[in-house]
């Protein structure tokens, strides 16, 4: 089963869904407000605007992210606007990627990272975060590391390009400096491009910081970094997103871009244009939606993290990002009359049906040879009213008081 099949499930027995990556709250009111001025701001607001990207939001895009990588960003040369950061990744894999390429996949990873590189007509190549145990129990994403060693080896002559997602979804590890000098030069020594899915970029915790892999020596050349106004402004249902690099990969991506959507929603475009204005005058202040997100994100977190030790679970805190995955294996569950599948998959839809409550087995976010190691994990979303949570803590709690 993959995501929509199991929110489909979700839906069906109406459970309390901590499985769907994205938030059940509205956006920052100044971001509607601007959604609504573009909407009443007259004709031009309605009809096709340029088909790389919005004017006005290219340029705050620009402006922006030029301070914040360090590196002077062309609005009309180096970005890309895509329909939401889902286009822009399909985008590279087509335009970058041809037959007999292979590409390597940092796992867990995003679910669509391995069927678009397919589709490009390239082959996935897997190397897996670990966790490195320490004492009883892994307690941060940061325990989950590369092998140097297991991930040199992957490199061949075939090798066209690495993917990876800091934040990390579902682990929610943000990389340090150290590991993406270590990935940036295995992809300099072999001349590979690396493909970097930042969507989750601002949300942040306990002094976790994000490094843009673009922004190390050598990389701003060879990186496609893709981002997310959904991710950032909490409004997913939008669908803005952005690929960022060298003029030369971003032409070859508009090719893509013009010949499959062409366009994306023009007054969409023209508010997180507004937003990303907003933003640069603020940021660094308390005043910064992209401040004030990940601490309102930082006692969600926690909150659903003391819930689920509290029934017996072990979190595996997130550095970043919308989720929490959770070891279940302590939690002991007769599956015997269950169809043959992985552990996981069997407890999220015996979550659902039996409990109410839904999630997302972690062992989807791994390739077939990989996934039989990690089906002890589950994946939660945090990035919910309180009043989910606390739904969904009620329906841990009478469970734990079941047992």
């Amino acid at each position: 089963m993959n995501r929509v099949e199991f929110t489909q499930l979700a839906a069906e027995y109406k459970a309390v869904n901590l499985g769907l990556g994205a938030p059940d709250f509205s956006p920052p009111k100044f971001i509607q407000e601007a959604f609504c001025e573009a909407v009443n701001g007259g004709p031009s607001m309605h009809q096709y605007s340029r088909a790389f990207g919005h004017p006005p939001l290219v340029k705050a895009l620009a402006k922006f992210f030029t301070r914040v990588a360090g590196h002077e960003i062309d609005p009309f040369e180096d970005i890309l606007v895509t329909v939401g950061a889902y286009q822009a990744l399909f985008s590279a894999f087509q335009a970058l990627v041809v037959e007999g390429d292979e590409v390597i996949i940092i796992e867990p990873f995003f679910d669509c990272y391995q069927p678009m590189v397919k589709m490009a007509g390239g082959k996935a190549v897997y190397v897996p975060l670990r966790p490195r145990v320490e004492g009883d129990s892994i307690q941060s994403s940061g325990d989950w590391v590369l092998s140097a060693e297991e991930l040199a080896s992957k490199f061949t002559p075939r090798t066209k390009a690495i993917v990876i997602n800091t934040p990390n979804n579902p682990l929610g590890k943000v990389y340090k400096t150290e590991e993406l000098q270590m990935i940036a030069d295995l992809c300099i020594k072999h001349d590979v491009l690396c493909i970097s899915d930042e969507v989750y970029e601002w949300l942040t915790y306990d002094g976790a910081k994000h490094v843009k892999i673009a922004s190390l020596p050598g990389m701003w050349e060879r990186t496609i970094t893709v981002g997310s106004a959904g991710k950032t402004f909490s409004a997913t249902g939008w669908k803005v997103g952005w690929a960022i690099s060298s003029a030369h990969f971003i032409k070859m991506m508009k090719t893509i871009h013009q010949n499959t959507v062409y366009h994306c929603a023009t007054a969409a475009q023209e508010a997180v244009a507004r937003g990303f204005e907003r933003e640069y005058e603020l940021f660094g202040t308390p005043e910064s939606y992209l401040q004030q997100l990940p601490a309102m994100l930082h006692h969600k977190r926690n909150k659903l993290a003391s819930c689920l030790e509290s029934v017996g679970l072990q979190p595996i805190m997130p550095e970043g990002g919308y989720f929490m995955i959770a070891d279940v294996s302590s939690i002991k569950v007769d599956f015997s009359n269950a169809k043959d599948e992985s552990y996981d998959t069997k407890f999220v839809k015996w979550l659902i049906k039996e409990k109410g409550l839904a999630t997302i087995p972690v062992s989807a976010f791994y390739s077939p040879e990989h996934a039989k190691e990690f089906d002890k994990y589950i994946r939660f979303c945090f990035v919910k009213e309180d009043s989910t949570l606390n739904a969904a803590e009620d329906i841990l709690r009478k469970w734990r008081d079941e047992e």
